[in-house]
This record gives structure tokens, C-alpha cells and sequence, in this order.
């Protein structure tokens, strides 16, 4: 079939033609980009926390009303723990300051040495005097973990720098090769917490393969994290990591709560949370916007479709004489239905070769201002593969229905 009367007649008539095709540009560079992000934030709800089985893992957040002293308050921290250890199905305990993922807790300026003039990174400072790596499942690559000796106990109302400075630290490998660019080995390194003549520095022990910081930033830095071995009198609040056995966590929620509730005269607050419940808020917003941008998809493609099959409805009506002649001259059916195909091809072609460059200048814009990772080219190529599809499916129709003019139709009179 020829190109050129396609062509003359997409000419004669092409506001509903230039409709169609930015419809599509349109809508491929929004398509496209959106399944991009879709894509992007489904991979970071999905990434691990680093935690050992998230199903079997809960955390107490504890709130004592009445602030006692630093003595008392260690012997409180044992004392709790203690508790939840004599729980039934409870494998594993520790006290600690944070948990992956809750948006609360404490970050500090890590350097290689400490008379560098820029901190190397901010990571999420955990601190804990029980085993928290066994606690939390931890995957140890390097190193060991903290022996008891190392542990120490720091009153949080004294201002002694000496006192406070860690005997070791275990860092996350994120950290280590942010910290220390292209080394292979990290056990034995000093990790300098600030920078200055001031800052303290602690020798790296072990390094985990993945360990979250509170906040789960989207970016490299969600894995930026340090564990040292601390015991801290910090005020009211207290959190312990518990361990469960599988099927044992709501048994072993409520007896929990209850076990704390006996360790003091004085009056608590106690929440008893599951880890996994604290990914889905903290998830909660990126699984928003992916299943808004996929309804967004879904509503662009049934407005795209819904175009072509409007504006080749209307040129069958408009040419149903010519269409009739064609026929009458002996066109087949066959005929009738490629040239609308290849008309409909034509004009999506022009759409999704506009779209492809108008979704990489879009890509471009939220790199620049939302640090996004760049489109691959799979999403253009499987975009316009879409839409020439759609495009086919859509006009098919209509096309159809030209098909089935009569031939009488030339001899009728408009």
C-alpha cells in the first residue's frame, strides 16, 4: 500500500492526526517515567533491613515516669531484660537504643581520621551491651562480634568524653566502603566518630553485610550504620529487641508486656511492636505512590486508547463515500482494514518518537531535582511497544467497521 494518499490525506485533515500523536508523546513520557518510579520504590519497600527473619521479631518501647539515677537505672536495664529472657519463646534479647525502620533514633558523623574537614558520612549510631548482631540476625562478613569486656556503662548526665569513648565498633559494609573507598578488609581500621582533635575513635571489629538505620533513607545512606557497645543511662525511654519463636510472637507480645508491667512499683508505658508491622509504616507512603502513578498508568493508557478509537470512528463516518468508492473499484476488505492500521502506525509512530524524547527530558528534570536514578531503556522501548499495540487494538474497530462498508454506498447521495 502507498504511503503517499495515507500521507496527502493525514495532510488534509491533521488537527485530529496532531491530537493523537501528543496524546501519545504525552502520555508515554508520563507512562514511562511512572512505572520508572513504580519500579524504583517497590525495590526499596522490598530491600532487606538486614534483620534475620522479620515475622520473628518484636521490640518493647519502655517508659519509666519517674527518672531515676544512673546506678538505678542500670540495674532497671538488667533487670527488664532479664524479664523478657524468662518469657516462653522468647530466643533472644537485647537492649538497645533504636530499630531499623521506626524514623526515631540517633546518627553521628563518622570520618577515617579525624583531621579530615568534612565527616566521611552520617550514619545511624546503635548502641547495645547484649549480643544485638545475634539478636537481630545480623549476617557478621568480617571480623567478630563485641566481647563482654568491651562493653561499657556510660551516666548520659555526666559530660566525660573518656567515660563514653567505645572500646570497639561493628559497621555496616555500606559504611565501611563509604568510609574506606576501594579497601577489601576493614577489621582493625580506627572509625572516628566526628572530626577534630576531639573526636574519639574506636577500632572496627566486625563488619554486617546490611544493617538499616532508623530512618531507611531511600539513598545509599539507609545502610550507613555503626554499632558500639554501650550501656547508657538515657533518661525515661528504653527499647529491647526480642527474638520469637515462629508462632510464638502475639503469645509472646501480650506475656511480654505483662512481665515488664512486674519489674516496677512505679508506673510504665509499655508498646510491644513487630518489626514487620514497623516496615509497612514505614513503607506505607512509597506503596501509596506506587499503586497511585500504576492507576495514573492505567488511566492514561484507557485515555489514549479511548482517542484513537474516537478520531478513527470519526474519519470512517467522514469518508464512508470514499471508502464506498474504494470498494466499488474493487478494494478488498483486507485493503481497507491496513490502510487505517497503517494510518493509525503512522500516527503513533510520530507520537512515540516525540514521547521518547519528551520522557527523557522528563527523566532528566527529576534527576536534577529529586537525585533519581536515570531511565533505563528497556522503559522506552517496552513504552513504545505499548502503545503500537495499543494503537493497533484500539483502531482495529473502527477499521472493522470500514471494512464492512458496501460498495453501494459510492452510488448513495450525502
Amino acid at each position: 500500500m502507498e504511503i503517499r494518499p495515507i500521507l496527502s490525506a493525514l495532510l488534509r485533515s491533521k488537527t485530529g492526526a496532531i491530537l493523537v500523536a501528543l496524546q501519545v508523546a504525552i502520555s508515554l513520557a508520563i507512562l514511562a517515567n511512572a512505572l520508572h518510579i513504580v519500579n524504583l520504590r517497590q525495590a526499596v519497600s522490598a530491600r532487606p533491613s538486614g534483620i534475620l527473619d522479620e515475622s520473628s521479631m518484636i521490640f518493647v518501647e519502655l517508659r519509666h515516669l519517674r527518672k531515676a539515677d544512673h546506678n538505678e537505672q542500670m540495674a532497671q536495664q538488667k533487670t527488664e531484660a532479664a524479664a523478657l529472657r524468662a518469657v516462653g519463646g522468647v530466643t533472644s534479647v537485647a537492649f538497645t537504643n533504636q530499630m531499623p525502620m521506626t524514623n526515631n533514633g540517633s546518627t553521628t558523623s563518622v570520618a577515617a581520621d579525624r583531621k579530615q574537614l568534612t565527616p566521611s558520612a552520617g550514619a545511624s549510631y546503635y548502641f547495645s551491651p547484649d549480643p544485638l548482631v545475634k539478636t537481630l540476625g545480623l549476617k557478621l562478613i568480617e571480623g567478630r562480634d563485641f566481647r563482654p569486656d568491651e562493653v561499657i556503662e556510660v551516666d548520659n548526665d555526666k559530660d566525660d568524653d573518656d567515660a563514653s569513648t567505645p572500646r570497639a565498633v561493628i559497621v555496616s559494609r555500606t559504611l565501611a566502603a563509604r568510609v574506606w573507598p576501594n579497601q577489601r578488609s576493614y577489621v582493625g581500621k580506627t572509625l572516628y566518630f566526628g572530626t577534630g582533635d576531639d573526636a574519639q575513635g574506636a577500632p572496627v571489629v566486625g563488619v554486617v553485610e546490611t544493617l538499616q538505620s532508623q530512618s531507611a533513607e531511600v539513598e545509599e545512606r539507609g545502610e550507613y550504620s555503626a554499632i558500639v557497645p554501650m550501656r547508657l543511662s538515657n533518661g525515661y525511654g528504653t527499647i529491647y529487641a526480642m527474638r520469637v519463636e515462629a508462632g510464638q510472637v502475639d503469645r509472646v507480645m501480650k506475656e511480654a508486656e505483662a512481665a515488664l508491667l512486674k519489674t516496677s512499683s512505679d508506673p510504665l508505658i509499655v508498646r510491644v511492636k513487630k518489626v514487620s508491622d514497623t516496615r509497612k509504616e514505614r513503607y506505607r507512603a512509597d506503596i501509596a505512590l506506587s499503586w497511585m502513578l500504576v492507576t495514573v498508568s492505567a488511566l492514561l493508557l484507557l485515555i489514549t486508547a479511548s482517542g484513537i478509537v474516537g478520531i478513527s470512528s470519526l474519519w470512517v463516518t467522514q469518508r464512508r463515500k470514499q471508502i464506498g468508492v474504494r470498494r466499488a473499484l474493487g478494494a478488498r476488505r483486507v485493503d481497507i482494514m491496513r490502510y487505517f492500521l497503517l494510518e493509525n502506525f503512522m500516527i503513533t509512530s510520530v507520537g512515540v518518537g516525540s514521547g521518547v524524547l519528551l520522557a527523557v527530558g522528563l527523566n532528566q528534570l527529576l534527576v536534577s531535582k529529586l537525585e533519581m536514578a536515570r531511565l533505563p531503556l528497556d522503559y522506552l522501548l517496552t513504552g513504545a511497544g505499548v502503545f503500537w499495540l495499543l494503537g493497533a487494538l484500539a483502531v482495529y474497530g473502527p477499521a472493522w467497521r470500514a471494512a464492512s462498508i458496501s460498495p453501494a454506498t459510492a452510488t448513495r447521495s450525502t
